[in-house]
């Protein structure tokens, strides 16, 4: 096995396999010891690169954050009207809500994380700010806000449901959010014919 120095990946490995130990077995069943062995790295390694599991933990989730805010950019970056913003996103939560169960997974592990320990806290605040940036590009701060919230309860409520609702209903849920107006009344109405 190739030392710290000479092996550039081994960081990386040990994030993902951080990650996908909490995916399988929660953050309760995370040790130094699983990680390494996950990893393939030296136990040793482990501090060598992440100053204690909190640490460790920390990063792996920054990362996983990651990931979503692409999936956010992904779907709210082209939209150029308000009719397509709203579009992209009932996409946006169909596309979470149908994603990986471990993604499922992971953002539940994280919320009851930082639901527990204040200081993990500041990186949900983070990544649900940095998920407002792609909102307030097609919606005004406030709206973005319960966009976000919507976006949230609906991918688990979808992602958890025997029968999940249909596309058409998250849209009306979009629509009822975005309404500046009467016309949009008849909009959010339209979207569910």
């Amino acid at each position: 096995m190739a030392t710290g120095h000479t092996d550039p990946q081994r960081r990386e490995r040990i994030l993902s396999a951080t990650l996908d130990l909490v995916a399988e077995e929660g953050v309760a069943g995370v040790s130094h010891r699983k990680i390494a062995t996950r990893a393939g790295v030296p136990l040793g390694s482990m501090t060598y690169h992440f100053g204690g599991i909190d640490d460790l933990l920390r990063e792996a989730f920054r990362r996983f954050a990651d990931h979503i805010v692409e999936v956010f950019d992904a779907c709210l970056s082209a939209p150029a009207t308000p009719e397509e913003a709203r579009e992209a996103v009932a996409d946006l939560v169909h596309t979470l809500s149908e994603g990986t169960p471990r993604d499922l997974v992971l953002t539940q592990e994280l919320y009851t994380l930082a639901a527990r320990r204040p200081e993990y806290r500041e990186l949900t605040q983070e990544w649900m700010g940095r998920s407002r940036i792609h909102l307030e590009k097609h919606f005004d701060p406030g709206t973005a806000r319960q966009l976000d919230a919507l976006i949230e309860g609906l991918t688990l409520h979808r992602a958890l449901a025997t029968d999940p609702h249909p596309r058409s209903l998250t849209l009306e849920a979009v629509y009822r959010i975005t309404a500046t107006g009467r016309g949009d009344d008849r909009a959010a109405r339209a979207a569910r014919t």
